[in-house]
């Protein structure tokens, strides 16, 4: 069987726990087919595992199992098996989570949502791109869940870079498309043709009810998307303004108020614009959510992406009342926890305010952290109390 070679600096990496091998620590796989599940050792012909192999990737090798695997279709359904039943054990009142997390749940390159009887999936690499992959797939999350639908959200970006073929978001089983799902008792709608990434941001579930236990009086939920923070606030607070740059998200914000009997006042802006005049203008808040896109796509631009939070949390806090709620989120990966909350405390001496930390929130529970891949830790979120 072809095998991949891969540097003492590779291998030194995988036996730390991290599973992925970048190109340059590959010495050799010239005769490992693109997408292979293949074996993988060191120069010396010491066994490390078995990997899925990308041709395209920087990330050429994401490992899979310490032993070798002769049955790809039965690890993967054995894996998804798991996966489910995780959640089961840790996820209740809602009818929408991640399923599957790829390396964080051992199925690299495979992302699963659930939104209540419909599935989402994304395939991020060439190995689950592969035919015997996908029907292994569908056939067992079919089994597990009998969706009414099952949706691939296609992420052309990825595709390329992975060199796979050109697919279109679409129907991969069923019928169903769209749905209503509840999370923390507010009702969304979902269409699983349409929108970000796999259609909503799950992992931010549990930050909502965080947000919900201590917010009140006059809310701004900035970057709101559909309306995750914001209808969630519209529950006990007396009046709610949600901003987005995307007249498409709002509008999707505006039919989820509906659906949930909730009047918000719907704002299309850029989010440092709209706080730099009303910090300017001496408008005031009790709560205020900023819950940005990731800033820091690589370690490049981080200095970039820390200016940007310190400025968007600035304005906020001259923008909060005494004893005024502040929910900061950063979904960067690059962004540490210390990185984050050194950005709101150089704001806070600058507007002179003190901060008291509440709470501090990563992803939800169906969005495990694995140790040894700190690539899975990438939310955070602060709950901050502004004097």
């Amino acid at each position: 069987m072809p095998t991949i070679v891969v540097s003492a600096r590779g291998a030194a990496r995988l036996r730390s726990g991290h599973p992925w091998v970048y190109r340059s620590d590959v010495i050799s796989a010239d005769e490992v087919p693109a997408g292979a599940v293949a074996p993988v050792t060191e120069a010396n012909g010491k066994p490390l595992g078995t990997a899925l192999y990308s041709s395209a990737s920087e990330i050429a090798v994401r490992m899979i199992a310490d032993q070798p695997v002769e049955d790809f279709a039965a690890l993967l359904r054995s894996r998804i098996r798991a996966a489910a039943a995780y959640r089961s054990r840790l996820i209740d009142q809602t009818d929408a989570y991640r399923v599957a997390f790829s390396e964080a749940d051992f199925l690299p390159g495979l992302i699963v949502d659930r939104y209540n009887d419909l599935l989402s999936i994304q395939i991020l690499t060439q190995a689950i791109d592969g035919e015997v992959a996908r029907a292994a797939i569908v056939s067992e999350l079919t089994a597990l869940f009998q969706p009414a639908g099952i949706v691939e959200r296609v992420d052309e970006r990825i595709r390329q870079l992975e060199q796979l073929p050109v697919r279109q978001t679409g129907l991969v089983a069923g019928e169903k498309s769209a749905t209503v799902f509840t999370m923390n008792g507010v009702r969304f709608r979902h269409d699983g043709l349409a929108g970000q990434k796999t259609g909503a941001f799950l992992d931010q579930r549990e930050n909502y009810a965080a947000a919900l236990r201590h917010a009140h009086g006059e809310a701004l939920d900035c970057c709101c998307y559909q309306g995750g923070f914001a209808l969630h606030l519209a529950g006990v607070c007396r009046q709610v303004t949600g901003v987005d740059s995307s007249r498409a998200a709002l509008e999707c914000a505006e039919e989820n108020a509906r659906l949930n009997g909730r009047e918000i006042d719907w704002i299309e802006a850029n989010a440092f614009d709209l706080l730099r005049e009303y910090s300017a203008s001496g408008r005031q808040y009790d709560t205020i959510v900023l819950d940005p896109p990731a800033f820091a796509k690589s370690r490049r631009t981080l200095d970039t992406a820390l200016r940007g939070y310190k400025e968007l949390n600035l304005r906020a806090l001259k923008m909060l009342r005494p004893g005024g709620l502040l929910v900061t989120c950063s979904c960067s990966h690059h962004v540490g926890w210390a990185e984050l909350e050194a950005s709101v405390a150089s704001a806070a001496v600058d507007v002179s305010r003190r901060v008291r930390l509440l709470e501090r929130r990563g992803a939800a529970l169906d969005h495990p952290v694995v140790l040894n891949l700190p690539e899975t830790e990438y939310l955070k979120c602060l709950v901050l109390e502004v004097e």
